[in-house]
């Protein structure tokens, strides 16, 4: 009954911007954090993004850090990765997380590719 659906992916070119967006049903949206995960290809899946549950802390990794910005609207159920100045390394498909102490849930990922 949970579900996390992502949506916004498709082809971009390096330098470029995309908004990716997670709507969650059937959960509390507010009581869990969020996080976006990437995985390139042959990779594991890598986190690169948190927020916390009421939108005002968050942390990125180096790589995309300045770059990409996580954000929510809870009153929406919706996570946002704005993803600015695209680098060929950002290739890959984009998962979000809801994150509690005793719960876990996974979107089905949505894929970004970079060409020239």
């Amino acid at each position: 009954q949970v579900r996390l659906v992502e949506s916004g992916g498709g082809l971009v070119q390096p330098g470029e911007s995309l908004t990716l967006s997670c709507v969650a049903s059937g959960l509390p949206f507010n009581r869990f954090a969020m996080q976006w995960y990437r995985q390139q290809p042959g990779k594991g899946r890598e986190l690169i993004a948190y927020i916390t549950t009421d939108g005002e802390d968050a942390n990125y990794i180096d790589s995309v850090r300045g770059r990409f910005t996580i954000s929510r609207d809870n009153a929406a159920n919706t996570l946002y990765l704005q993803m600015n100045n695209i680098r060929p390394e950002d290739a890959a498909v984009y998962y979000c997380r809801a994150v509690r102490i005793t719960e876990t849930y996974w979107g089905q990922g949505t894929q970004v590719t970079v060409s020239s």
